[in-house]
C-alpha cells in the first residue's frame, strides 16, 4: 500500500504543477498586456481548484497582478492564505501598499518582515519602505536607511533615490544631496528628486544649476525632470530659461506630456504672457482638469478676471468637472469683478459638489462675498463654516476694512484672539488700513505694539502698511522712524514714505527722499512718480515737475495711465492748461480718470466750454461716465452760468447713468442756481436734497449770497451750515463780508464776539512761488521766511506809492477777528 500510493498521487501532482506552470505563463503575458482585470480572477480560481498556491512563484504573480490592478483587500487576503512565502512575496505586498498610499500597513508589514523572515532585504523591498516612509514617518526612515547602509544598498539606484526622495520631501536637502552623491550612477528619477526638493523649498536656483549638470553628464531628461525645471523657472520668473526648455520637450517626445504643458502654461502666466499661455493651450490635445485649472488661475493672477470665468464655464461645458482649485481661482476673480450673480452660481455649484466645506473655498466664499460688498452674506458663511483658520478670519476682517467698519473689523479680530487664533501679516495690514483710513491714531499705535509683540515689525509688507498708517494720521515722524528703522528697504517702503511725505504737504521733503531713494540704487517704478508729480502739483512747482516728466519718459512709464494722469494734474495746477492737453490727446488708452483729469482741469480755470467738450468727446469714446465726472460737469456749468444745461446733466445723472448724487453734486447745483442770482430756488432745491445737506452744500449757497448782498437768505444759509459744523470758521467770514459790504458793522462785530465765543479760529491762507528754481512758501501776515523783514518793507513802500497815485483800499470785506488772512 505504502508503494502504490505514491505513485497514484505522483501523476496529480505533476498535473497540478504544469497547471500552475501554464497558468504562470498565461498571468505574465496579461501583466505584461491589458488583459489582467478580465483574467485575473479567473486564473486565482483555477488556481484554487487545480491546488496551484502551492506553487510560490504562481502565488507571487497573482499577488503581484492583485496590486497593479490595486485590489489591496484581495492582494492581502492572498498573502495572508499563502502558507510558503519568499523575499518577492514580502517585497511585493509592501510594495503594493506603499504604492496605494497604505504607509501604515507597509511598515507593519515590514516589521513582521524581519521578526519572522531571516532573510535581509533586498534593495526592491527597502525602496518600497523608504517609499513609505516619504509619505508618513520620516524617523522610521532614518532607520531603514541606517540598515541600507549597513548592507551597502544605500549606492543601489533604487534604495538611493528612495532616500533623495525621503529627506528631500522634508526639506532636508543637505541629506539627500548626500545620498546623491553616494550614487555611482543616476537615472532621470534621481535628477528630479534632487530638482524637485530644492524647487520646493524656493530655492530654485539651485535646482536650475542641477537641471544643468545633468545635461552636461548626458543624462537625458524626461517628462518629469523637465516638469519640475520649468516649475522652477516660474518660481523665478526666469522667462528666458523656460522658453529653451520649451524648446528642447518641443523637439523631443515630452513636449507633448500633459505635465510638461501644465508647467508651461504656469510659467508663461507668471511671467505675464497670458496670450502665450492661451495659445500653448489651445495647441495641446492632450488636456486634462490641472490644464483648466492652470489656466483659469494664470487668467486670474493676471487680472484678465473676465477671460477666466468664461475659460471656466468653457471647461464645465467641455464636460469637466471642477476641482477646488478652479472653484477658488474663479471665485477670486468674481470678486475683483463684483460679479456677484456669477459669484452665487459659483458657490451653488461648490454645494452641488461637496466642496463648500473645504478651507479654500470657504475662504474664497466669504472673500468674494466682502468684496462685492454683501458682508452679511460674507458674514453667514464665516460662521456657518469658518473653524480654526486664520485665512477665514483675514478676509472677513479685510471684507469689513474696506468698507471702512472699524467695530465689525475689530469685533472679528477679538473673537480671533478669544480663539486662540494667531493673527499673521495679512490680520495686521487690514486692520493698519482700517484705522488709517479712520484716522484712529491710538489704534494704530496699539496695532503697531501688537506687531512688535508678534515680532513681525521688521517685515517689509507690515513696514509700508505702518508708514501708511502713521502718514495718514498726520504722524509723519512716527512713519519716518518706521522707514528708517527699516533694512533692504524695498520700492513698496520707499514709496509709503514719498507718499507720506506728499500727503502731509512736505514737498520737499519727498524730493529729498526720491534723491536718497536714487542714490542707494533702486529703480522707481510707476508708484514713485505718481508721488513725485503730486508733490510738483501740490508745490505747483513746473520745475520739478518737468524734471519729473523727463524721468518718467526715460524710465518708459509715460504710458501708464496713472501717471499720465498725474501728469495732466500736475500742469493744470501749474497753469500749463496747453500742455495738458497736449499730454492728455498723447495719451493712449485713456481710461475714466484721465477724462476726468482734463474736464476737472479746463472747470477750476474757467474753461467751461472746453470741459463740456471734452464731456461730449468722452461720450463719443464710449467711456462711462462715473461720480467724478459729474463733479467737473457741474462745475463748468456753474463758471458759465449754464443753468439749464447744468440741471439737464445732474437730472441725467441717476436716470441716465445710475450713479446716486452726492454732496459735491448738489453743491454744485447750489453753485450754479447762486452765481445766477436764483437765491430762492437754490434755497428750496437744498430743503428738497433727500439726504442731510452737508456744511459744504450751506457754504455754497452763503457764497452766492455774499455776491449778491442777500442778507436774509444769507443769514439762514449762514446758521444752517454752523448747525452742522460749529468748528468751521467758513460761514462766519462769508457773512462777516455781507454785512461789512451792507454797512452793517454792529452784526460783523457780533459775529466776531460769536467767534471768540465758540473759540473758532479761521485758519491763516498760504501762498507760495517759484523763483530761481526754489519755491518759497507765506503763510498770510506770517514772519516765518528767513527773508521776511525785507519783504515786507517793499510792500510797505509800494502800499505808499500806490497811495500817493490815489488808490483808495476796498474795505467792504474786512477779516474777522483772529484772522490772520
Amino acid at each position: 500500500m505504502n508503494l502504490v500510493r505514491p505513485l497514484s498521487r505522483a501523476p496529480s501532482s505533476i498535473a497540478s504543477s504544469c497547471q500552475a506552470r501554464s497558468l504562470a505563463q498565461t498571468l505574465l503575458s496579461c501583466l505584461a498586456g491589458g488583459r489582467l482585470r478580465r483574467l485575473l480572477p479567473a486564473a486565482h480560481a483555477r488556481a484554487v481548484v487545480s491546488e496551484g498556491l502551492g506553487d510560490l512563484f504562481l502565488a507571487n504573480l497573482l499577488l503581484r497582478g492583485y496590486s497593479k490592478l490595486g485590489l489591496l483587500h484581495d492582494a492581502r487576503h492572498l498573502f495572508d492564505g499563502m502558507l510558503h512565502r519568499n523575499l518577492v512575496s514580502w517585497s511585493s505586498a509592501i510594495s503594493m501598499y506603499a504604492q496605494h498610499g497604505g504607509d501604515e500597513q507597509a511598515l507593519v508589514l515590514f516589521a513582521a518582515f524581519r521578526e519572522s523572515f531571516d532573510e535581509v532585504p533586498n534593495e526592491f523591498l527597502l525602496a518600497s519602505v523608504l517609499r513609505a516612509c516619504t509619505q508618513s514617518r520620516v524617523h522610521f526612515g532614518e532607520q531603514v536607511h541606517g540598515t541600507a547602509l549597513k548592507l551597502g544598498l544605500d549606492v543601489n539606484i533604487y534604495v538611493g533615490t528612495a532616500l533623495i526622495n525621503l529627506y528631500a520631501k522634508v526639506a532636508c536637502m543637505d541629506a539627500a544631496m548626500r545620498a546623491f552623491h553616494a550614487l555611482p550612477a543616476k537615472n532621470p528619477v534621481t535628477w528630479t528628486a534632487v530638482i524637485t526638493g530644492y524647487s520646493q523649498i524656493g530655492q530654485c536656483g539651485l535646482a536650475l544649476d542641477l537641471f544643468q549638470k545633468m545635461g552636461v553628464q548626458g543624462v537625458r531628461p524626461d517628462r518629469f525632470v523637465l516638469a519640475s525645471a520649468v516649475s522652477a523657472c516660474s518660481a523665478l520668473a526666469f522667462l528666458k530659461g523656460g522658453r529653451q526648455i520649451h524648446g528642447y520637450a518641443y523637439r523631443s517626445a515630452a513636449g507633448m506630456d500633459a505635465s510638461v504643458v501644465n508647467a508651461l502654461i504656469d510659467l508663461y502666466c507668471k511671467c505675464s504672457r497670458p496670450l502665450v499661455a492661451r495659445k500653448l493651450f489651445d495647441c495641446t490635445e492632450n488636456l486634462n482638469l490641472v490644464s483648466w485649472t492652470t489656466m483659469i488661475a494664470g487668467y486670474m493672477q493676471n487680472s484678465l478676471h473676465a477671460e477666466a470665468m468664461d475659460m471656466f464655464w468653457q471647461m464645465c461645458q467641455a464636460g469637466w468637472h471642477s476641482d477646488v482649485f478652479a472653484c477658488t481661482s474663479i471665485l477670486t476673480s468674481c470678486g475683483s469683478l463684483e460679479a456677484i450673480w456669477q459669484g452665487r452660481q459659483i458657490h451653488a455649484h461648490a454645494i452641488k459638489a461637496n466642496l463648500e466645506t473645504d478651507n479654500y473655498i470657504k475662504n474664497a466664499l466669504i472673500d468674494m462675498y466682502a468684496k462685492c460688498g454683501h458682508l452679511t452674506v460674507a458674514r453667514a458663511v464665516f460662521d456657518a463654516l469658518a473653524h480654526d483658520d486664520a485665512v477665514s478670519y483675514n478676509a472677513m476682517i479685510e471684507g469689513y476694512s474696506r468698507q471702512g467698519d472699524l467695530t465689525e473689523a475689530l469685533h472679528i479680530f477679538h473673537r480671533m484672539r478669544y480663539c486662540s487664533i494667531r493673527p499673521n501679516l495679512l490680520t495686521f495690514v487690514s486692520l493698519l488700513g482700517v484705522s488709517s483710513f479712520q484716522s484712529a491714531v491710538e489704534l494704530s499705535k496699539q496695532i503697531h505694539g501688537l506687531i512688535i509683540r508678534s515680532g513681525t515689525s521688521a517685515d517689509l509688507y507690515i513696514g509700508s502698511a505702518l508708514i501708511d498708517a502713521y502718514s495718514k494720521c498726520s504722524l509723519v515722524d512716527d512713519a519716518k522712524a518706521v522707514f528708517l528703522l527699516m533694512h533692504n528697504r524695498d520700492m513698496a517702503i520707499w514709496n509709503a514714505m514719498i507718499f507720506g511725505h506728499a500727503q502731509n504737504e512736505q514737498g520737499e521733503e519727498a524730493v529729498k527722499l526720491f534723491s536718497q531713494l536714487r542714490a542707494s540704487g533702486v529703480t522707481p517704478n510707476d508708484f514713485t512718480f505718481v508721488a513725485l508729480v503730486t508733490v510738483a502739483s501740490n508745490l505747483a512747482s513746473m520745475f520739478h515737475g518737468q524734471q519729473f516728466h523727463a524721468q518718467i519718459i526715460k524710465a518708459g512709464a509715460d504710458s501708464n495711465p496713472h501717471v499720465s494722469n498725474a501728469l495732466i494734474d500736475m500742469y493744470a495746477k501749474c497753469g500749463f492748461i496747453k500742455e495738458g492737453w497736449l499730454l492728455f490727446e498723447s495719451t493712449c488708452g485713456k481710461d475714466v480718470v484721465c477724462w476726468n483729469s482734463m474736464i476737472s482741469t479746463y472747470a477750476q480755470h474757467g474753461h467751461a466750454e472746453e470741459a463740456l467738450r471734452v464731456f461730449q468727446l468722452m461720450r463719443e469714446a464710449g467711456v462711462e461716465s462715473n461720480y467724478v465726472t459729474f463733479v467737473g460737469v457741474l462745475a463748468a456749468c456753474a463758471h458759465a452760468g449754464l443753468v439749464d444745461e447744468g440741471l439737464h446733466h445732474f437730472n441725467s445723472m441717476k436716470t441716465k447713468y445710475g450713479i446716486e448724487p452726492g454732496t459735491e453734486h448738489y453743491a454744485s447745483v447750489v453753485n450754479l442756481l447762486g452765481r445766477s442770482g436764483k437765491l430762492h430756488s437754490a434755497k428750496e432745491f437744498i430743503e428738497r436734497i433727500p439726504i442731510k445737506p452737508a456744511a459744504a452744500v450751506w457754504r455754497s449757497l452763503l457764497s452766492a449770497c455774499r455776491l449778491f448782498g442777500n442778507v436774509e437768505i444769507g443769514r439762514y444759509a449762514a446758521e444752517m451750515a454752523l448747525l452742522v459744523d460749529p468748528s468751521d470758521s467758513g460761514p462766519y467770514v462769508l457773512l462777516s463780508n455781507i454785512y461789512a459790504s451792507k454797512g452793517l458793522w454792529a452784526d460783523v462785530q457780533k459775529l466776531r464776539l460769536g467767534m471768540d465765543y465758540t473759540g473758532t479760529m479761521k485758519e491763516p491762507g498760504y501762498s507760495w512761488i517759484e523763483v530761481m528754481k526754489e519755491v518759497h512758501t507765506f503763510i498770510a501776515r506770517g514772519t516765518e521766511h528767513p527773508q521776511a523783514e525785507s519783504i515786507y518793507a517793499v510792500l510797505d513802500e509800494l502800499t505808499s506809492l500806490l497811495k500817493d497815485f490815489g488808490y483808495l483800499p476796498d474795505t467792504s470785506e474786512l477779516p474777522l477777528l483772529g484772522d490772520n488772512g
